[in-house]
């Protein structure tokens, strides 16, 4: 009755080749999401002198527009073999084999490869180096990570597709910096089976909560009140789309992420974005957490959500 690190692991990283002695060890990652988790502690981090280690091509920008990228991120235990599918589906559909491929640690250091093109939409896949992190531990990546490649890639806006608890933690950076203007905004925001208000067996227990007749969940956590307390500065341009699973087994979930959890987002967005849309994927292997952001009907959504389907060109 309680969330299995062990198996989520296994299941994460099955059928994908990670090699784990690139990884820093346990302790590394977990000392520094501890710190990073805690705020007062960050300042730790933040003494390291960053380094960049930065071996991209920038293309010169190929007309009169603005340049607006799709940025790929993976949640907890995740790496680049949770986005490498979406990302090279993308790069099919748009004509283009180049994007930038970005690692960040939670000492600021980046190590940045590939190709910034000179399109209206680069491609970006952002990689946590210290993977084993929680919902506030992405959050300071992302409030770090953003702004960083906006600055050095001249860009203001930018899509997200995210899987797992970056889910929430892009909601929550688009909330917590609306005031920043130099922060980079959303556009566009895919979801894929993001845990808003609990993961199973961690805070949600299979079949215990519902929706009341608003739409609210009964049953709200730490996350999710900070997400509804907020809610209004999540700026109403941005258009959602949420896919999520169902398993079709006795959970009424994809295995770690309940239906519920994943629709509660609803509530929140919905009334003031610019759109939204969402999707419930079933079956006892297409809806599966770990393998839904393989899934060629998930990409399919994404990349017509997003518009390269039938258009090379990219979003208009």
């Amino acid at each position: 009755m309680f969330f299995n690190t062990k198996k989520y692991k296994e299941d994460a990283e099955k059928n994908h080749k990670h090699n784990l002695s690139k990884d820093p060890s346990r302790f590394n990652m977990i000392a520094l999401a501890i710190l990073a988790t805690i705020a007062p502690l960050r300042i730790f981090l933040r003494l390291h002198k960053q380094h960049i280690d930065d071996r991209t091509t920038v293309e010169k920008k190929r007309g009169n527009f603005e340049q607006i990228p799709i940025i790929y991120f993976h949640g907890f235990r995740g790496g680049d073999y949770t986005t490498n599918v979406m990302v090279k589906t993308a790069l099919k559909e748009k004509g283009d084999t180049n994007y930038l491929k970005v690692t960040a640690d939670l000492l600021g250091n980046f190590k940045l490869e590939g190709t910034w093109t000179g399109d209206e939409n680069p491609i970006i896949q952002v990689v946590f180096r210290q993977r084993i992190v929680g919902v506030y531990a992405i959050d300071y990546y992302l409030r770090f990570v953003l702004p960083f490649l906006a600055k050095h890639y001249h860009f203001t806006h930018y899509t997200a597709v995210a899987h797992s608890l970056a889910c929430p933690c892009v909601v929550r950076t688009e909330m917590r910096t609306y005031r920043k203007k130099n922060f980079p905004r959303l556009t566009k925001c895919i979801f894929i089976a993001g845990p808003f208000d609990g993961v199973t067996y961690l805070g949600d227990i299979p079949n215990v909560n519902g929706f009341n007749h608003n739409g609210r969940p009964n049953v709200i956590n730490i996350h999710y009140l900070y997400l509804l307390f907020h809610r209004k500065q999540f700026n109403p341009n941005i258009s959602v789309l949420n896919i999520y699973g169902n398993v079709l087994d006795n959970t009424n979930s994809d295995k770690f992420i309940s239906v519920i959890s994943a629709k509660s987002i609803r509530y929140i967005l919905a009334p003031n974005a610019k759109s939204y849309h969402e999707v419930e994927v079933r079956g006892s292997k297409d809806a599966e957490h770990s393998w839904m952001h393989d899934n060629p009907f998930v990409i399919n959504m994404v990349n017509k959500f997003i518009g390269f389907k039938n258009n090379s060109g990219g979003l208009k």
